[in-house]
């Protein structure tokens, strides 16, 4: 194919080169964002550094120091794949733990294994995501959590996190024998690095040396916070479990497992419970075993707790690796430095995931999906080019990006509204619970950054927030065109009811409609059948109006020209087989014939096909 532009570029080249170029200048942005942050951080705290405080004794603000230089040490081969073991459990770790995986994929250059401890809810939500992400080079195991739950739901806990706060204990049972060595992260933690860095320094373990872990960052362990404060026993400070670097092999080899039940056992006796889940534990276990642990450069864990000193960490290094949310507050946390880190955190809480799909150049074992090899087929030159992808890209997906909570009712007549949209519709949402009390399934079809929007609006109105039997099912925007069928497919999968109603966002049902539909699936044995009800729709070309009460008033509305039957004078024959003249005096259902471009709004069973 000839050249046909002045650098002697082809169409597709072109292209191409404009595609790399925006990608490349996407990832810059986002590198001089964060270099700016970091850097402006520093140059405030170079103030303070003379005046801050140290932790621990002289000789051990000495070895702080001199563990600095991790850099030092030779490079990961670029195609070893590191290990990365997560705790995830309900909806809400679900949505926190998609900004750390990005904050990861976004600075490797190594194949990644993430091992999953999730619950029943996390394990639907992330092998959804990860499946429709379809990353290069990353491999995603899941241990069922409730499978591990005797062996730590003894332990009585008042950390927030509950049960699942303690499941870091067993990681050397619940993961795979052959796996030696592993990443364990908390999900509210952010890097700021290549992962690489932090899995390198596995070389720098002794033989006993099995557990790595950053000093706390706080005077907890020393009960100081408060009059009459005890807690667990620690070496000095302690030591933080947001980050840890744990040698599976050699804690097996150790019989980790019954030796931190013992320690817990004793301890419990008088302490009684676990303020901070595991993180005792494992504090009273080095305490007594203090061969065990190797202490990660404080960078590793800069920990933004109600009554941190990370302070003192940040104004005395220059790199900060891993940040670490470890408040109950989250971002909300006081601290006079935390606009810094937050924007660091929102850089990647809005970063465009699609970006993310880079392939590893030079690894054999990074495996080329259907999906690539089918995009790879396009021809870019094609002017159908965008139809073509359409048709084959995957979109990612989240499903429940907020708390769903809704059980069936048990007469086997219940009904889910099905419905999609994109930001320009949210609005509808608030109005659409007004009318239907009913469970509600949506799929939005959005940015990133959009998606944050919307999570700020859905939580701050009083109407959705108070809902839990909406579920909200993220599709992320990928390409020009708006994938309606896709839409409305991700929607249909999740509806956990009988029955549902497929409509569009932008109809209000009539008050009660919930209610009146549950009886007539009733009434008319829909559960044994292949029959669809047809709901009648309508439209109104003014901005307010007042809703109708009853099918009386709705006709003296057709009458009066406040109202018409949907699309009457653009397209008739969408909903022409209803037969609106026949419903007008019709006091019981009737019987209709489909025909071609009929589109109704229609109740049937789930799984009809």
């Amino acid at each position: 194919m000839g050249a046909d532009n002045f650098l002697g570029f082809t169409r597709r080249e072109a292209k191409l080169a404009e595609r790399v170029r925006e990608v490349e200048e996407q990832n810059q942005l986002l590198r001089r964002q964060l270099s700016i942050s970091q850097n402006h951080l520093l140059s405030v705290m170079s103030e303070n550094q003379n005046d801050s405080q140290t932790f621990g004794t002289k000789e051990e603000e000495s070895s702080q120091k001199t563990v600095v230089c991790v850099n030092q040490e030779p490079e990961v081969p670029k195609c070893e794949v590191i290990h990365i073991a997560i705790v995830c459990a309900g909806y809400n770790s679900s949505r926190s733990v998609v900004t750390l995986i990005k904050s990861i994929l976004f600075y490797r250059k190594n194949p990644l294994h993430f091992h999953f401890i999730a619950d029943s809810v996390a394990q639907l939500i992330l092998q959804t995501l990860v499946s429709t992400w379809n990353v290069p080079g990353v491999d995603v195991s899941f241990y069922l959590a409730d499978n591990l739950q005797t062996e730590v739901s003894w332990i009585p806990n008042k950390h927030y996190s509950g049960v699942y706060g303690l499941m870091k204990l067993v990681l050397p049972r619940a993961l795979p024998d052959t796996l030696e060595k592993v990443i364990v992260l908390d999900t509210d933690v952010t890097f700021a690095t290549d992962i690489a860095e932090l899995w390198r320094i596995f070389r720098k373990l002794s033989a006993k040396q099995a557990i790595g872990l950053v000093e706390n960052q706080s005077d907890w362990y020393l009960g100081k916070l408060w009059k009459n404060h005890r807690p667990w026993p620690a070496l000095g400070r302690g030591f933080n479990t947001g980050v840890i670097l744990l040698h599976l092999k050699k804690l097996r080899d150790i019989s980790w497992m019954q030796m931190w039940r013992l320690i817990a056992e004793k301890e419990l006796l008088s302490m009684l419970s676990t303020s901070l889940a595991d993180q005792d534990i494992f504090n009273a276990v080095l305490k007594q075993h203090p061969y065990l642990i190797y202490k990660l450069p404080c960078q590793w864990n800069v920990q933004l707790s109600d009554n941190t000193l990370s302070e003192i960490c940040y104004t005395e290094v220059q790199d900060l690796k891993v940040i670490h949310w470890n408040s109950p507050k989250k971002l909300k946390v006081k601290n006079k430095h935390v606009e810094f880190f937050r924007n660091l955190y929102l850089t990647f809480l809005e970063y465009d995931g699609n970006l993310l799909r880079r392939e590893l150049i030079g690894c054999n074992n990074s495996k080329v999906t259907h999906v690539q090899e089918a995009l790879n087929a396009i021809d870019e030159d094609d002017s159908c080019y965008e139809f073509r992808r359409a048709r084959v890209v995957k979109h990612r997906t989240h499903l429940y990006y907020i708390e769903y909570d809704y059980e069936p009712t048990p007469e086997g007549n219940d009904v889910t509204l099905v419905a999609q949209l994109s930001m320009d519709r949210l609005q509808m949402v608030e109005a659409l619970c007004k009318h239907w009390e009913g469970p509600i399934s949506l799929a939005l079809y959005m940015s990133d950054s959009e998606v944050q929007q919307f999570l700020s609006y859905t939580l701050s109105s009083e109407i959705l927030s108070s809902r839990k039997n909406l579920g909200y099912h993220i599709v992320y925007r990928d390409g020009p065109f708006y994938p309606v069928n896709l839409l409305r497919n991700v929607a249909l999968q999740q509806v956990t009811t009988p029955f549902v109603f497929l409509t569009d966002i932008d109809f209000l049902p009539m008050y009660g409609l919930y209610e009146y539909l549950k009886k007539s699936v009733s009434s008319m044995g829909l559960e044994s059948s292949t029959k669809a009800l047809i709901v009648p729709a309508f439209e109104t070309q003014r901005y307010r109006l007042t809703f109708p009460k009853s099918k009386a008033e709705l006709l003296s509305m057709l009458d009066m020209g406040t109202l018409f039957t949907f699309r009457y004078h653009v397209w008739t024959r969408g909903h022409a087989p209803t037969n609106y003249a026949k419903w007008r005096t019709a006091t019981t259902p009737y019987r209709v014939q489909w025909e071609l471009d009929f589109e109704p709004y229609i109740v049937v069973r789930r799984d009809v096909s």
